[in-house]
């Protein structure tokens, strides 16, 4: 089950910025979208064509299934084209999220089932190899269909192309013929990249072989610009003429990406880090053609816990579809916000910290300056209309409520919370609710298989044990959260000294919880009970 948007049917705030706040603002899509500006306006000094739109683009290859960065691509260029039209409101923008479908299947993706299907439709097409799951008329109609439907949850506005389609539809020939006029020129370009056995056959086309239905990557011999042909040897000997258009052949990657830059006259475009020498390349093929590159933000990609890049053939890493079933999709889109020239880890024990910080920053979003606002990832995850905070109860604190009751049922919960709010319900409170569900997951998932409560292992430890055990007895109920927090740390002074409180905390959370960090214990008190708390102390007592 997956966590809807948790600040869907929220109460927001639209919030009214003058264009020079929108102009200076530090926020990286707001200076972003001011290269585009300038882009625009070279463009148009240059004597270029105005198509009538500003076009963002970005790229998919659906030879594995989507990852989480193919999502992460399309939300931080949605936040470019949002800057943009506050900064541009009365030009017209269009988002086209390109799947690269016509390439040739060239290995078996490990995360995958029927591999012996798969690898008897080896180079073909990605559209001509039949779908593993059985449930589309093709691998890439598969992958094309769980991207489109990653981005419809989230709400973006998009237009999808399919490169297939975009060959055989007949789009592309202008642009392919202009390839054909230019291919010395552009060989000129690739070949000093490529190794020497490469190099000796290189040609920017791939022909689609009639007979085995496979995308070759085989010498081409001649060129004929006028008939719009190119001529190549099979591996077996043979030679054959094939026009360029219509999907008969497609361009080799680098070459292809270039010419979808100049045929469909692409504006933006950002690209991962290994991909730095490709957009160079990719540049000059476009300003070869006749066309003006479009901007370019190189970003880090996502590695997993090891350290080693995400793949979508190897499918290690978070998924889309695993994030939220434990979180609200705002948290994703967070996490996708920050920092994107910078390297993060993505594994799924960072998810509490972004769900806090999230909420952190829906708080702090009334009492801030405009320019901190413009600053503040929620006004570009909420494209400006920041709604109030739905959560009145942290996802740590869940977490360790769910933690320490072993709760599979959220009534288990909803029990303890409604002791301290009496006012909030299931139906009541519906992100709540849903965040719940995602703490039990997450908790059975995450925590549970590691959750480790230790003994006292010093006299020192029992001491404290104790005087907190005491303490509790004296608690009647309905105390202020922060009076009980208060004692908590003059215990802690006492028995710790206040140099080592972190020490004290993290003992307690170990033996009381399972874990080394937890919640702040007066406000969990008064949620669990000062009763239950008791408990869990005297249990640890008796721990040797």
């Amino acid at each position: 089950m997956r966590l809807p948007n948790s600040s869907a049917n929220l109460a927001a705030m639209p919030q009214t910025f003058s264009p020079e706040q929108y102009l200076n603002s530090a926020a990286w899509p707001f200076a972003e979208a001011r290269r585009v500006i300038a882009h625009m306006e070279a463009k148009a000094k240059a004597g270029k064509k105005d198509k009538g739109y500003i076009l963002f683009e970005t790229g998919y290859g659906p030879s594995g299934l989507p990852h989480i960065g193919t999502f992460g691509e399309v939300f931080r260029t949605t936040m470019v084209r949002q800057a943009f039209e506050r900064l541009m409101p009365g030009v017209k923008t269009r988002l086209f999220a390109f799947s690269d479908d016509m390439d040739g299947l060239r290995k078996v993706p490990e995360n995958l089932p029927n591999k012996e299907l798969l690898k008897a439709h080896l180079n073909k097409p990605l559209t001509q190899v039949p779908d593993p799951f059985g449930q589309y008329p093709s691998f890439a109609h598969h992958n094309n269909a769980m991207l489109r439907r990653f981005l419809d949850d989230f709400g973006f506005a998009y237009e999808f192309l399919s490169s297939t389609e975009q060959y055989k539809s007949g789009i592309f020939n202008t642009a392919l013929l202009r390839a054909l006029e230019v291919h010395k020129e552009i060989c000129d370009i690739i070949v000093p990249t490529l190794g020497q056995e490469r190099a000796a056959t290189y040609s920017p086309f791939l022909p689609v072989d009639a007979e085995s239905g496979h995308v070759l990557q085989v010498p081409v011999i001649a060129t004929d610009v006028k008939k719009g042909t190119i001529t190549y040897r099979r591996t077996d000997g043979k030679e054959i003429e094939t026009p360029v258009t219509d999907g008969h052949c497609k361009l080799q990657w680098k070459p292809d990406w270039a010419m979808r830059w100049y045929a469909l006259d692409v504006d933006y475009e950002m690209s991962g880090k290994d991909l730095i020498d490709s957009v160079q390349l990719g540049s000059r093929i476009c300003t070869t053609l006749g066309g003006t590159p479009p901007v370019n933000l190189t970003y880090e990609h996502f590695v997993d816990e090891q350290g080693a890049k995400i793949s979508k053939s190897k499918g290690n890493g978070l998924t889309i579809e695993e994030w939220l079933t434990y979180a609200p999709a705002e948290s994703l889109s967070l996490y996708m916000y920050r920092t994107p020239t910078r390297q993060k880890k993505l594994y799924r024990t960072l998810i509490p910290t972004v769900v806090e910080e999230y909420a952190t920053l829906l708080d702090d979003f009334p009492t801030q300056t405009p320019e901190e606002q413009l600053d503040n990832p929620a006004f570009h995850i909420h494209n400006g209309t920041v709604p109030a905070n739905p959560l009145p109860f942290p996802y740590p604190m869940l977490l360790n409520l769910v933690s320490v009751t072993a709760a599979e049922k959220p009534e288990v919960v909803w029990n303890y919370l409604m002791r301290y709010r009496p006012d909030l319900s299931p139906q009541n409170a519906p992100q709540l609710a849903t965040l719940i569900e995602g703490a039990i997951r997450y908790y059975a998932d995450t925590i549970k298989p590691t959750q480790n409560h230790r003994a006292p292992a010093t006299a020192q430890e029992r001491a404290t044990l104790d005087e907190i055990a005491a303490f509790l007895k004296t608690l009647q109920g309905g105390e202020d959260a922060e009076l009980i927090q208060t004692e908590f740390y003059e215990i802690g002074k006492r028995q710790f000294s206040k140099e080592k409180l972190r020490d004290y905390f993290k003992f307690l959370y170990q033996t009381l919880l399972g874990f080394e960090n937890g919640p702040r214990l007066g406000t969990f008190t008064t949620v669990y009970g000062h009763k239950e708390m008791l408990e869990l102390v005297t249990r640890a007592q008796s721990r040797t």
